[in-house]
């Protein structure tokens, strides 16, 4: 029989705790059992046996099913809880941002600071956020050296960009019209930033119900103290269960005496990993890792034949006009009308490419997604293949028809596992291929020398975390490449 929740106890004399508090783990506790929350007997949290930061640890056997603890909705740090949540609630037309976070970092950067802030235990977790080490506190050298070729530089490029947008055109208006709350010289752009990181890390967003998925965007994020404690990684045992007056954790597996418990944070793949939480998993523990094929990567290796053959056939025109004696009137004739023809193909390329994307299959800044066993995004993939392979005839005979056809066929193109790859007709198979060559160029080394880093513990354990992170990603990313170019070989 399941032991009964207990409240968490403060230890006598702890006092409210703050974040000078000598014992923070201990004050957090206190506050805990003040704001309702109940913790199962059977675990504990503590930094000791945890595999990053502090963790959620069995005390004894656990089955699946166990509640491991219950956090009432009104321990839930949000800007419907905070302090300031009627000028958040009065303002709320005017903090409207493409992230939809300003109103949680606006009350975190009031209770973060604010002494008297009921809030200040949960945060005496962390005694300041430089802990954090996602990518955007890189120094963009080091990012671009050690990340190039992953997608996180343009990732944090855009972040970092949206972080100035939001902080000088909505988070210091709105300070500015309350100077009895906040202080710009205290409420700083690098606080906001720090911030912008414990949201991006530590933060949950309750999922929408299905009735309300096409009607409403997504919730806002909110901060659950205690279950923002739990480690994440992909083979989790432990996974948060909403419902109107609480949320739980809840065992999903048997765990051991004395093993971490670990949540989920999603099927994240390990680029999006350390871009929003600052690690990544070791292959292959990250079942649900991910590489991307840029979509214009696709449209370049398409265009690549045309555009190398355009020189050759300039020089090959000019030495046929200009050699001594001058080369026969066939020659020069086949080399203009294998020019015009590179010209017609390019442009060809160009059309079916502006069809695409009328078809919003491709786009600019768009990617094609590829996991371990299939193509993520495999209509995408199916049908911009297919296109992009089509003679004049066949690509005049496809637009009208709008890119519609069969059903059967539709389904059958669209989908993408790895058998399915491997069956894929020649040229698309060819397009394919040249596509991963050239993503497999973005990187500044190849598969090689990241394996033989990886067997060489003395060497791995020299390099610095930064280091070994992105090793994960990048060697993670070229193994599922490299996997596709036997498929598609």
């Amino acid at each position: 029989m399941a032991s009964a929740p207990k409240r968490f106890k403060a230890a006598a004399g702890s006092g409210s705790g703050g974040k000078g508090s000598a014992d923070p783990l201990s004050a957090f506790l206190a506050w805990c059992g003040r704001a309702g929350v109940e913790l199962s007997p059977k675990v504990r949290l503590s930094r000791e046996g945890a595999v990053a930061g502090y963790g959620l640890l069995a005390a004894e056997e656990l089955e699946a099913g166990e509640v491991l603890f219950t956090i009432p909705r009104t321990a839930l740090l949000s800007q419907h809880t905070t302090s300031i949540h009627t000028l958040l609630q009065e303002a709320q037309e005017s903090l409207q941002s493409q992230s939809g976070w300003v109103p949680l970092l606006l009350a975190l950067l009031h209770e973060y600071t604010a002494s008297s802030s009921q809030w200040q235990p949960y945060f005496s977790l962390w005694q300041d956020f430089r802990s954090l080490d996602h990518p955007m506190f890189w120094p963009e050298e080091e990012r671009t050296r050690l990340l190039q070729g992953t997608g996180i530089p343009e990732a944090v490029d855009k972040d970092l960009a949206n972080i100035h947008l939001e902080y000088s055109s909505i988070i210091l208006p709105f300070m500015e019209s309350h100077p009895d709350v906040f202080d710009p010289k205290l409420h700083t752009l690098e606080l906001y930033k720090e911030l912008v990181a414990f949201v991006m890390a530590y933060s949950f967003q309750e999922p929408l119900e299905e009735e309300d998925e096409d009607e409403k965007g997504p919730n806002p994020p909110m901060m659950v103290p205690v279950a923002d404690i739990l480690n994440h990684v992909a083979n989790h045992n432990a996974n948060l269960e909403y419902s109107p007056h609480c949320l739980r954790m809840v065992t999903t597996q048997p765990v051991g005496k004395g093993q971490e418990i670990f949540n989920t944070y999603g099927q994240m793949a390990n680029w999006q990993l350390l871009h929003m939480y600052g690690f990544a998993e070791p292959y292959p523990g990250n079942t649900h890792d991910t590489a991307d094929i840029q979509m214009v990567t696709v449209r370049a290796a398409a265009l690549r034949p045309f555009q190398v053959l355009g020189p050759r056939l300039v020089f090959c025109l000019l030495f046929a006009l200009l050699c001594s004696p001058p080369a026969p009137v066939g020659l020069q004739l086949c080399c203009l009308q294998t020019g015009a023809s590179s010209e017609a193909q390019q442009q060809l390329v160009s059309e079916q490419w502006d069809f695409l994307c009328q078809l919003e299959m491709v786009g600019e800044e768009g990617a094609f997604v590829l996991g371990w066993d299939e193509v993520l995004t495999e209509e995408e993939l199916s049908v911009t293949l297919k296109v992009l392979c089509m003679s004049e005839e066949e690509f005049k005979e496809y637009k009208e028809q709008d890119g519609w056809e069969d059903d059967s066929e539709e389904e059958e193109n669209s989908t993408l596992s790895n058998e399915a790859l491997s069956r894929l007709k020649t040229p698309c198979k060819k397009l394919l291929y040249d596509s991963v060559l050239l993503t497999l160029e973005s990187y500044r080394s190849d598969l090689k020398a990241e394996q033989d880093l990886l067997n060489n513990k003395e060497a791995y354990e020299k390099l610095s975390r930064r280091e070994q992170q992105a090793l994960h990603v990048r060697y993670g990313q070229k193994r599922i490449l490299h996997q596709l170019l036997e498929l598609v070989r």
